[in-house]
């Protein structure tokens, strides 16, 4: 899985710092009366940013509402749980995705070492984001180290301050119990739930959750073209979704052209297993619940779930 970057979940308004202009002893009053000026003309602009966050507070507890009366889809346990084998099975080739934690290497795709249950890669951000979380609550975990060489390399495919320790540092940290526990959380926050929150927000089932639970997880949560927000908007031009009356299967079919076409452009003569012989095929069964039994092939090898 190779994501891009990191999706910029947007900033208030900043308010442009007034200029204070020198004026002689003698010209009190005039400064008094600039300051007011410069006061009433800040009022309205905090009175706007106050009601846009009361609105986008209200949108979100009426999307709460709304999933909240929803069935659970792929936040059930069962199925949360055959999401992560399916991802696991492109991921580490394997639906045994517990086995993944210590797993870490360069597979020459540009984002530098790709590590862990879901992929978090060293150019990609979202490595950083985990270890600094992690340190964050375990100061002396034995990552933390290599925060600085992190942070450099961030954004690209080196491994400069990494090599040659940081893979063991990796593999045994991967042992321990709460560092398991992060890479599940982080996991969680940066990818499962923002994409089944969205997808349950577009009407989807739980196929559709999965769709877009896994494309988060490949083209990064990312609001360019290639990443996941944009490919949803470039799907939502060309086919509406359900939320929108659209047809679930029409809207799949167009998200997962959209998607194959984005990961072609970025590595061309790429494998497109994981939309081609699993997502496609659970659609053109019209399997939108993502029932068991669940027969899908990866790169070659056939995978059962039963």
């Amino acid at each position: 899985m190779k994501r891009v970057g990191v999706l910029l979940l947007g900033a208030l308004p900043v308010i442009a710092a007034g200029v204070y202009l020198a004026v002689p002893d003698d010209s009190a009053d005039s400064a008094d009366t600039a300051s007011s000026a410069s006061s009433s003309s800040q009022a309205p602009d905090k009175s706007a940013r106050d009601d846009a966050k009361d609105r986008a507070e209200e949108e979100r507890e009426a999307d709460d509402a709304l999933i909240a009366d929803l069935p659970p889809g792929l936040a059930a346990p069962a199925k949360k749980e055959l999401a992560q084998q399916l991802v696991s099975s492109a991921e580490n080739s394997t639906t045994k995705w517990r086995t993944a934690y210590g797993s870490i290497e360069d597979v020459g795709d540009g984002d530098g070492y790709t590590a862990g249950i879901v992929g978090f890669c060293t150019g990609t951000h979202d490595l950083l984001m985990l270890v600094e979380r992690y340190t964050e609550a375990h100061p002396d975990n034995g990552l933390a180290k290599y925060l600085p060489a992190l942070r450099e390399v961030d954004g690209s495919d080196s491994h400069e301050g990494l090599d040659p320790g940081f893979t063991a540092a990796w593999q045994a940290e991967a042992e321990l119990p709460a560092f398991r526990a992060a890479q599940e959380e982080e996991r969680d926050r940066v990818y499962f739930e923002p994409a089944v929150r969205l997808a349950k927000l577009d009407g989807l089932g739980t196929l559709g959750q999965f769709v877009y639970y896994d494309a988060m997880v490949f083209h990064g949560p990312d609001t360019d073209a290639e990443g996941f927000y944009g490919l949803r908007e470039r799907a939502m031009a060309k086919a509406r979704t359900p939320g929108q009356g659209g047809s679930e299967k029409a809207y799949l079919d167009t998200f997962l052209d959209v998607r194959e076409q984005a990961m072609r452009d970025k590595r061309p003569g790429i494998d497109t297993s994981r939309v081609d012989t699993a997502q496609r095929r659970f659609l053109a069964a019209g399997n939108m619940e993502l029932a068991t039994p669940l027969v899908w092939e990866m790169y070659g090898d056939t995978y059962r779930v039963p």
